[in-house]
C-alpha cells in the first residue's frame, strides 16, 4: 500500500473505500450503540476526512449519549506516512466521565514526551492506547507512562494473523512470509504503581474485564505529580496548541 504503481494506487483506494467519515451513517451507528448500552465506548479507526478526502489514523471515544470526541494521531509512524495524514485536529480530545478524565494517544504517540505532557495537564485518570506493539520494550514505556502520569494505562493491542489479509492483496507472496500470528497482542491494564491490574493477554482475541480503584490516581500523587507539586513552571513550559 502506497507504492507508486497503479496497483499500490489500487490498495490505497480500496483502503480509502473502507475507511470512515465520522458524520456518515456507519460512524452513526457506532453513536446509536454506546446509547444503547449506556457505554464510554473507545475504538480506533481509519478516518477518512469529510472534505479533502486525507486519510488519518483515529481513535474516537463515544460517550452514553451518543456524543463523541476524535483524536488523529499527530505524527504516522515510518511507512504509515504513505497512507495515513499528519492530524490537522483533535489533537488532545478528553472525555469527562464519572471516573475522571479519559484521553488517549495512539501507539508510538506515546514516545512523544510532550505529547503525553499534554494529558496529564487535563488530569487524566485514565490513558487508552490503542497499538500493535507486541515487544518487551513497550512493556516497559507503558509500565514507566503509569507511574509518570498517575493514571491508569489500558493497553489495548491488537491480534493480527496472516489470514486475516485478504487474499487478492497486491503482492500477497509478501503476506505468505509472515508468521502465522503477525501481531501477539498483549491487553492489559495497568495501574499508577506501574502494577499490573490484568496480565498481558498473548495470542487471542479476550474480553479484559477489571475493577479500578480510582481513588489512586489521586492518592499515589502525594509524593509525584509531573505538572503539579513535582513540576517546575517557572523554569520549564510546555505551550499546547488545542484544534
Amino acid at each position: 500500500m502506497g507504492k507508486r504503481t497503479e496497483a499500490g494506487r489500487a490498495v490505497w483506494k480500496r483502503y480509502y473505500d473502507a475507511s470512515v467519515v465520522a458524520v456518515e451513517s456507519e460512524f452513526q451507528m457506532l453513536a446509536d450503540a454506546a446509547i444503547k448500552s449506556g457505554a464510554y465506548i473507545s475504538l480506533g479507526f481509519s478516518e477518512r476526512d469529510q472534505v479533502t478526502g486525507t486519510l488519518y489514523n483515529s481513535n474516537v471515544i463515544f460517550e452514553p449519549d451518543g456524543s463523541y470526541k476524535v483524536h488523529r494521531k499527530l505524527k504516522p509512524t515510518g511507512s504509515e506516512r504513505v497512507v495515513w495524514g499528519d492530524a490537522n485536529k483533535g489533537y488532545f480530545p478528553v472525555t469527562q466521565t464519572p471516573w475522571g478524565p479519559v484521553g488517549s494517544l495512539i501507539c508510538w504517540e506515546s514516545y512523544m514526551p510532550l505529547a503525553r505532557v499534554a494529558l496529564y495537564q487535563k488530569g487524566i485518570t485514565i490513558y487508552i492506547s490503542p497499538n500493535t506493539n507486541d515487544n518487551e520494550e513497550w512493556f516497559a514505556t507503558i509500565r514507566h507512562i503509569a507511574i509518570e502520569g498517575k493514571c491508569y494505562f489500558i493497553n489495548a493491542d491488537m491480534i493480527v494473523r496472516k489470514d486475516s489479509y485478504p487474499a487478492d492483496l497486491n503482492e500477497i507472496e509478501v503476506v505468505r512470509r509472515l508468521p502465522e500470528i503477525v501481531c501477539r497482542g498483549g491487553s492489559c491494564i495497568i495501574d499508577p504503581y506501574g502494577h499490573y491490574v490484568t496480565e498481558p493477554v498473548w495470542d487471542e482475541e479476550k474480553i479484559i474485564y477489571a475493577e479500578l480503584d480510582m481513588d489512586l490516581p489521586a492518592a499515589c500523587k502525594m509524593e509525584h505529580d509531573a505538572v503539579g507539586h513535582y513540576a517546575r513552571p517557572d523554569v520549564l513550559e510546555l505551550i499546547v496548541i488545542e484544534r
